[in-house]
Order: structure tokens, then C-alpha cells, then sequence
């Protein structure tokens, strides 16, 4: 995936960028990112969803003489970005793919990369979690210690596979809260997804709809308990 490591940022200040005022991402939003992320579509492809979106709300402004509402979500710019991927997917139809060596991406150097793997396990060993999902948690701990140490021994693993392996981690401590959750605390995040996802159904498939609310309930559940994100995404947002 190009730009791997600053897929998050580079959306967010688009968007900031092309609203024209600083907006906080949301949680609703971020989970979003992580639902294109997870499909791999490119960046370059939101980026110019997010520009094709703004540019046609840009010239609906000109050519009213209402004040149009302000766009408060990313998730407005959805539609915009599945119809710039099938654009790109059309695009890329007969041509040749160059085979070219991308850059090596600075910042994320393997001892850089173990410690953040250990900092984690910290948290996650000193993180007061009730049982069953207690087990899983500790678990997970002991994991990324052996991945660190393993990272030391071997420098050349590849970090994609790498944080494939922290992705499968993440879902496992998920999976161990959700079924340990109260039914109220469910219950009420997932009204909440709902409620902030309402304004933009119509510029979302079914599909990507139910991976929001899927990917906000994961979210909310590891900030309430406050455990740590696993991905290395999160270690180039910190």
C-alpha cells in the first residue's frame, strides 16, 4: 500500500484542508479510514474522492444564493471515494505496471518499531481487565514481547506482515471484550454509531455501513478500558 504509514494523517488534512477550517476527526470517521484501509484502496484514491466531493459542494455554493450547511463528517465524502477507485480501477485496465522499488519509509526502524511493540505489552499488563477477557489481554502482552524480541534478532521482517499479525492481535482482544461487555454498554455505543452515521446513509453501501459500526464498537470498547491500538499505524500517528 503506497504512503502506508501515513494513510491516516494524510486524509485527515485533506479533508481539514478542503473544509477550510480545522474539524477533529471523530471516531465515526477514523473508523471509516480504517474500513478503507482495511479494503486497501489506495490513498491517492480517497485523496481525490475527498477533492472531487469538495469540488462538487464548492460549485453548488457558487451557483446558490442559500448558505449551504457545512460539511461536519467525513463520511460525506464516502460515495465520492468508491466512484474515484472504480474510476482508478478503470483507469489502471491495459496499462503496465512498473516495477519499481518503493522507498524505504523513515521513522519506523526495527528498534524503534520493538519498543513500541513492548511499550504496548506494558500497558497491556498493567490494564485492570475483568475475566474472562483478562486472559486474552495478558496473552496478547506476552505476544508482543515475543515480537519484539524477535524483531531484534531478525531487523529484515517485513513490517506489513508484521502488522498483519498486530491486526489479528487487536481483533482477538476485541472479540475477548465484546463478549465480556455489559449488554447496556453495547447497547448504547451501538445507538450512538447509529445516531452519528444517520446523516450519511445515503452516501454509504450496506456493507461499508455494518464495517463502521463494527470498527466504532472496537474503538469505544479499547478507549473505555484504555488499551492501547496494536496496528503500526498508531505508532506513526504517536
Amino acid at each position: 500500500m503506497q504512503n502506508y504509514f501515513n494513510y491516516f494523517t494524510e486524509i485527515e488534512e485533506r479533508f481539514q484542508h478542503r473544509r477550510g477550517s480545522l474539524l477533529m476527526l471523530s471516531t465515526l470517521d477514523w473508523a471509516l479510514i480504517e474500513t478503507w484501509r482495511e479494503a486497501g484502496i489506495p490513498l491517492e484514491a480517497v485523496l481525490r474522492g475527498i477533492d472531487n466531493a469538495f469540488d462538487k459542494y464548492d460549485e453548488r455554493a457558487r451557483r446558490t444564493s442559500s448558505r449551504l450547511r457545512k460539511v461536519n463528517g467525513l463520511a460525506w465524502c464516502a460515495q465520492s471515494v468508491m466512484e474515484a477507485v472504480e474510476q482508478a480501477m478503470e483507469a489502471a485496465v491495459g496499462a503496465s505496471n512498473v516495477g519499481a522499488t518503493e522507498p524505504t519509509e523513515s521513522g519506523f526502524e526495527s528498534e524503534r518499531v520493538a519498543k513500541y511493540l513492548e511499550d504496548n505489552a506494558r500497558v497491556l499488563e498493567a490494564a485492570k481487565i475483568a475475566p474472562p477477557a483478562d486472559a486474552v489481554v495478558a496473552e496478547t502482552g506476552a505476544r508482543l514481547r515475543a515480537l519484539a524480541a524477535g524483531l531484534r534478532v531478525d531487523p529484515t521482517v517485513p513490517l506489513e506482515d508484521l502488522d498483519r499479525t498486530l491486526t489479528v492481535l487487536e481483533e482477538k482482544i476485541f472479540a475477548a471484550l465484546l463478549t465480556a461487555a455489559a449488554e447496556t454498554e453495547l447497547t448504547a455505543l451501538r445507538e450512538q454509531a447509529s445516531r452519528e452515521l444517520a446523516p450519511y446513509r445515503g452516501k454509504m453501501q450496506a456493507v461499508q455501513i455494518k464495517q463502521v459500526q463494527q470498527q466504532f464498537l472496537q474503538k469505544k470498547l479499547l478507549e473505555a478500558r484504555s488499551l492501547p491500538r496494536l496496528s503500526l499505524f498508531y505508532m506513526s500517528l504517536g
